[in-house]
């Protein structure tokens, strides 16, 4: 009785606008925390691995490289998924190729 008829058929939709605002206000910093997790974290971990895939795929026979597991040696033959390392004069090893942490300049082993 208080409120006027024209005011009360005009109530809903005014809170229903802004209600959408409110809604879109309080999923702003939700987006804004994935935008930021997204460049600070999922970004550069995506570029290192595709690094370290580009690092896999150049290994050549007579590389020198470094395993996860802190084996250094020189690479004799190569396989798909695996290959022979020489880790000492005479002494072979066969690791997977995705063990390999880094390839080392020419004559580091010795």
């Amino acid at each position: 009785m208080f409120i006027s008829s024209a005011f009360a058929q005009t109530a809903p939709a005014a809170a229903a606008d802004g209600g959408m605002m409110s809604s879109l206000t309080s999923m702003l910093p939700l987006v804004l925390m994935f935008v930021v997790l997204y460049f600070v974290m999922i970004r550069p971990q995506m570029k290192k691995q595709k690094e370290h895939r580009s690092m896999i795929d150049a290994l050549a026979k007579g590389d020198e490289v470094a395993t996860a597991g802190g084996l250094l040696g020189k690479v004799t033959q190569l396989s798909d998924g695996y290959m022979s390392l020489e880790i000492s004069s005479g002494v072979e090893v066969q690791v997977q190729r995705s063990a390999v942490v880094q390839v080392l300049p020419k004559g580091t082993v010795k």
